[in-house]
């Protein structure tokens, strides 16, 4: 395969945006960027297109909201990151395709590789340039990279590490040719799509394990029968204490600025 391919570019959230900044900067011919719907946001009728969608239009690239554009755009190769959609053999038949993934595959393959390796209390995570086949994120390796994760990083600022890694990395990939990939080897495991109950603070955990529902980011619980999210918290004196919180119906504030103002029981705590 030449190594400066014409792509077609597949993915939604802010870390795919980042990624397609890079393969524009660096010179690449992006035929077409496909991405999810324009969605409405608010209470309002206005919607908003995705990070990605936002950024091709900025970059005066074409834009589609169907897969099956990649077959017919004329590209080489498809770039995938974060596309959260499946892409049908018919598709992948005429126009080959590597894929972005944030974890050291086979483990976390699927939807949500960041947070279930934070939440699982891995060491270590990374980034794979992988070939995209019809089973999902089974393809062989084409490169990859190893990151720590250290005990205060959450899923946010890890992805973002991981996207500006894995740009690194593919963009080697796309300049020296694919070459050949490797078969992944050793336990596979999935990473399922995060669900609110994930997210939901259980008090019974030990304390690293609470911290970590914390670090993935939207953790809740609830305060007198009412949802309250904390977006922060640290250890004091072998106890959990929020930093940052955000009451329901309320905007984001400190967690003694919200004691102040509710003034809980002595002895209560969060449900």
């Amino acid at each position: 395969m030449s190594a400066h391919p014409s792509l077609v570019f597949l993915g939604s959230p802010e870390v795919s945006a980042d990624v397609l900044r890079a393969l524009v900067s660096a010179g690449h011919d992006i035929r077409l960027v496909i991405t999810g719907a324009d969605r409405r946001r608010g209470r309002g009728g206005a919607t908003s297109p995705t990070p990605v969608g936002a950024t091709a239009v900025e970059l005066g690239l074409p834009v589609s909201h169907d897969t099956n554009d990649a077959a017919t755009c004329g590209a080489a190769l498809g770039v995938v990151v974060a596309y959260g959609e499946i892409i049908r053999p018919h598709v992948l038949s005429v126009v080959p395709m590597v894929n972005l993934h944030f974890s050291l595959l086979p483990r976390w393959r699927g939807a949500a590789p960041v947070e279930r390796a934070i939440l699982s209390g891995d060491s270590e995570t990374g980034v794979c340039v992988m070939e995209v086949v019809e089973a999902l994120d089974a393809g062989g390796v084409y490169a990859s990279e190893s990151l720590p994760i250290t005990g205060d990083i959450t899923a946010s600022s890890l992805t973002t590490e991981l996207g500006v890694i894995g740009a690194r990395l593919l963009l080697s990939c796309l300049e020296n040719g694919l070459g050949e990939p490797a078969p992944q080897v050793g336990e596979v495991t999935y990473a399922a799509k995060m669900t609110t109950e994930d997210r939901h603070i259980d008090w019974t955990q030990p304390n690293e394990a609470i911290l970590r529902t914390v670090r993935i980011g939207g953790a809740w619980t609830t305060w007198r029968g009412e949802r309250f999210r904390i977006h922060d918290a640290e250890v004091v004196d072998g106890n959990i204490i929020p930093v940052s919180v955000q009451p329901a119906g309320k905007p984001k504030m400190s967690f003694e600025d919200w004691v102040r103002g509710a003034r809980p029981d002595e002895g209560e705590w969060f449900e």
